[in-house]
């Protein structure tokens, strides 16, 4: 709020360490004067209330009416409008006495008090303290020089005075009591938690929750920025409700932390999702940079939670303060007795947002008749009818086991997920988490000469020229225009709150076999979240369904990066004959391809890649299992057998089979496997011309090491020390021929022992 330095753009009443209120009226941005002037008012409160009677009467005369025989209508000398240098109040207060004749009229000051003899000392000290908040009113009136501001003052400052008139308790008469709006900021943010965070780990709930308390914190002691200074940063803004709030923040939580003889209420209880919009993104930048400033005297476990979760926490939260759409504001909201439950959404106009009961799901719609409405391909689909004719491959998985690995990961309480996003998510996994909640949309559109011009898809191709033109500055805004209102090209929209944040413009050539891509961006604010992924696997999946399966475009340098990334390559599929003389050679710029797989649904291919490497770490966990088992000892030589078949040795065939300890089998191997490695002092120059040296003995250490889990390893290693050897020593060498012959004889044992076909 204002005062006589003036507050920008609000004032963070919190240090990151702790809070530090601001009084109205005290001079200081941050509570500078603050704390000191909420502390004084409470001493003298103290004091008043411990002082005898009389000095309370004296006090309260002063501000009573007269009480005096006859027509006396005197309301105290205190009664009158502020002056415009009001005198110190302790001065005022050791200067009167009750047998000093009111300064409004002729009687005493005792004639303004005879209703209170009888009164209880309770009584007296609730008076007494709205005394002093008078004074205090009276004081921020003459000081304030926001109008907005001392205009709510003065009515505090009369309410008072007439409570203390009347003996009644300060009553704020307004058109609407608290709460001004359901849900409260309050309910909003433990919406929000149990929305966002309520699978993960208690521990770190309860990290979230921390974070979650020290922001309604932050809110509860925000100092607003007053109505005008509001309209100088914000113009068309709505400065009416703004105004509103205003006021009734000042009345029912930022005085009453003070003048505690009103009711008090807090912010984020009574204010909901309009007054949070109106200071979120100043205060989440203010907080951010204070924390910046300050994080060399947090303590450490602190320094932590401020400095990196915290601003994770905001932006999370940030987003679903300026949706539209977002759950966590309806009033019917539902959560279950975990936490785990998604909210029931009411109303939803989504196009793009699919019912749970549906089973064909849209990939997005378009305004066109040219453009049809697809229904996202299901992966199983092109396999399910394969399945049972595609031959067995020695090793593969029994499907059985697979489908019990898949019960098991897609089973929320066997696995539980330890974050929203972990570390290893796909880029794309955000936005795909935000379509599906109805945050972005994805739409096909584009001008047309045959039908009647409609106003949204037409202001939807205004903002993709405002985002092509603004992160493309080197492209000229004329052509941007051209190609973009072309009936020719169409642009894939990615529309966040009914406005544009990006899009992909192309022109499809369905006889030659591909299409171009002529423009691609994303404004600049919501970069990094995945979105120019996901967009462009909507547009790999539009294409599929049109049976157009490859894609053209010239890159510049700052975007071969980016389409790298999405599969694309300077190796083209597509024949030069046919793209020659259909799309422009830019200058300066790379032409990259991309080939479509028809059978890949490229806007789930990163779920799928997850599942699989759940898939794989599920079975290796079981395998390791098994061969961690603890076989019971041989109990057959205390009976006299003097030898046993290897094979007949539990675990030994188990073992085998899965190839982790094929080796130890062949114990004569394993004592054969001495020899030292090559010292350079024998073999001059050895490790120069060797590149990949091996011996028997790293063979040896890697034997005991279980290094070798499959056959191809261990042969691998050993046909690299045949191989060097002839690398290293001419072919008439004693070397050469020992290197031959080891070779020969190495392989008859290997298939001797069954482990490559003869």
């Amino acid at each position: 709020m204002a005062d006589s330095a003036g507050i920008q753009q609000g004032s963070p009443a919190i240090g990151a360490a702790g809070l530090v209120p601001a009084a109205p009226g005290a001079g200081g941005t941050e509570g500078s004067g603050a704390a000191g002037g909420s502390a004084r008012i409470a001493v003298k409160k103290a004091q008043l209330r411990s002082s005898p009677r009389p000095k309370k009467l004296e006090k309260l005369g002063v501000y009573s009416s007269c009480k005096a025989e006859g027509a006396c209508k005197c309301n105290g000398w205190k009664s009158q409008n502020p002056p415009p240098t009001p005198p110190r109040t302790d001065q005022q207060s050791n200067a009167v006495n009750l047998q000093e004749p009111c300064r409004s009229c002729s009687h005493t000051l005792g004639d303004h008090v005879t209703h209170l003899e009888n009164v209880s000392e309770e009584e007296m000290n609730r008076l007494l303290g709205i005394v002093l908040d008078v004074e205090y009113l009276y004081t921020c009136v003459h000081k304030e020089e926001d109008a907005d501001t001392k205009q709510v003052y003065f009515s505090l400052f009369k309410l008072l005075r007439k409570s203390i008139l009347q003996m009644g308790k300060p009553m704020l008469e307004a058109q609407e009591s608290p709460p001004f709006e359901k849900p409260s900021i309050e309910q909003g943010v433990n919406n929000f938690v149990q929305y966002k965070f309520s699978h993960l780990p208690s521990k770190e709930r309860q990290t979230i929750m921390e974070l979650a308390k020290m922001f309604l914190n932050q809110i509860n002691y925000w100092q607003l920025e007053t109505p005008s200074q509001r309209r100088q940063r914000v113009p068309n803004d709505d400065a009416a409700g703004y105004k509103a709030n205003y006021t009734r923040w000042l009345c029912y939580c930022n005085v009453p932390q003070f003048c505690d003889s009103l009711p008090r209420y807090e912010t984020t209880q009574i204010f909901g999702r309009t007054l949070l919009r109106s200071v979120f993104t100043v205060m989440r930048k203010q907080l951010l940079e204070q924390a910046r400033q300050e994080k060399d005297k947090l303590p450490p476990e602190k320094r932590t939670l401020i400095l990196t979760h915290f601003p994770k926490f905001l932006s999370m939260l940030e987003e679903e303060v300026y949706s539209h759409s977002s759950p966590i504001w309806s009033q019917d909201f539902l959560a279950g007795a975990s936490g785990g439950q998604i909210p029931i959404h009411t109303g939803n106009t989504h196009p793009c947002k699919q019912s749970p009961k549906r089973k064909k799901m849209m990939m997005m719609i378009s305004p066109f008749p040219s453009v049809t409405v697809g229904e996202k391909r299901k992966p199983s689909e092109p396999l399910a009818h394969e399945e049972n004719k595609r031959p067995r491959v020695v090793g593969d998985i029994p499907m059985d086991l697979i489908n019990e690995v898949m019960a098991t990961i897609t089973d929320p309480a066997a696995i539980p997920e330890t974050s929203l996003l972990s570390a290893h998510s796909a880029r794309d996994e955000a936005a795909r988490l935000e379509e599906r909640r109805g945050v972005i949309e994805f739409h096909v559109i584009g001008n047309s000469l045959n039908q009647k011009p409609n106003k949204r898809i037409l202001m939807w191709l205004v903002g993709l020229q405002n985002v092509f033109s603004h992160q493309l500055p080197r492209m000229p805004k004329e052509y941007i225009t051209r190609l973009v209102f072309d009936p020719k090209h169409k642009t894939l929209s990615l529309i966040k709150d009914g406005r544009v944040i990006g899009g992909i413009c192309f022109r499809m050539f369905p006889s030659q076999g591909f299409t171009e891509i002529v423009f691609c961006a994303v404004t600049s604010n919501e970069q990094v979240k995945g979105y120019g992924t996901h967009l462009m696997n909507h547009l790999k999946e539009y294409h599929i369904k049109h049976e157009i399966l490859n894609f053209l475009t010239y890159a510049d340098e700052y975007a071969i990066g980016y389409f790298k990334k999405q599969g694309f390559s300077k190796d083209i599929k597509v024949p030069k004959a046919k793209y020659v003389g259909y799309i422009k050679d830019y200058e300066g710029a790379t032409l990259m391809g991309c080939e479509l797989n028809p059978s890949i649904p490229y806007t789930e291919f990163s779920v799928i890649i997850k599942k699989q490497k759940e898939i794989i770490k599920k079975l290796i966990e079981r395998k390791q299992a098994q061969i961690r088992k603890v076989y019971p000892g041989l109990s057959c030589f205390k009976e006299g057998v003097r030898q046993i078949p290897i094979e007949s040795i539990p675990g030994i065939r188990t073992q085998t089979h899965t190839f982790t300890c094929t080796f130890n089998t062949n114990t004569h191997l394993f004592f054969f496997l001495t020899t030292l490695p090559v010292k350079k002092t024998e073999a001059p120059g050895y490790y120069q011309v060797i590149r990949f040296p091996m011996d028997l003995k790293t063979m040896s250490e890697r034997l005991k090491s279980r290094y070798y889990t499959t056959r191809k390893l261990f042969m691998a290693d050993m046909q690299r020390i045949f191989t060097n050897c002839r690398e290293y020593n001419p072919p008439e060498s004693e070397y050469y021929k020992c290197a031959n012959l080891l070779e020969k004889f190495f392989y008859t044992k290997i298939k001797e022992a069954g482990l490559i076909e003869k």
